[in-house]
């Protein structure tokens, strides 16, 4: 990934770095895109990369339109549901990063403090 190169592909980049060990929490997973991305995304900036953001969302509608209600995914389908999902996580951490945002932190308001009006 690069400002110059449009490919997004994770693969594009030249810099190995190595996958979180163990369970993957938030944080974890956010500190690994930020590890093996930020210098790219830093530069593309927020506009350009919330456009990248809303594509892999718009990927994602997609792929869930594609295995509807009572509909058995194929595979393959069920393959590239796991592959948005993942995509549109990765895009959100970067989002988060070059805008200084902790997603473990902003999380809390559903794991620490709960969301007011909605009881457990």
């Amino acid at each position: 990934m690069s400002s110059v190169d449009n490919n997004p592909d994770p693969a594009a980049t030249s810099q190995p770095s190595p996958v979180p060990a163990g369970p993957l929490s938030v944080r974890a997973i956010q500190q690994f895109i930020r590890d093996r991305y930020y210098a790219t995304d830093s530069l593309r900036g927020t506009p350009a990369t919330f456009m990248w953001f809303i594509e892999e969302v718009g990927e994602l509608s997609t792929a869930l339109a594609n295995n509807g209600v009572g509909k058995t995914p194929t595979p393959e389908e069920r393959a590239n549901l796991d592959e948005e999902f993942a995509d549109v996580l990765a895009w959100l951490c970067t989002l988060a990063n070059i805008n200084g945002v902790d997603l473990e932190k902003a999380l809390e308001k559903y794991t620490v403090r709960g969301v007011e009006g909605v009881k457990a």
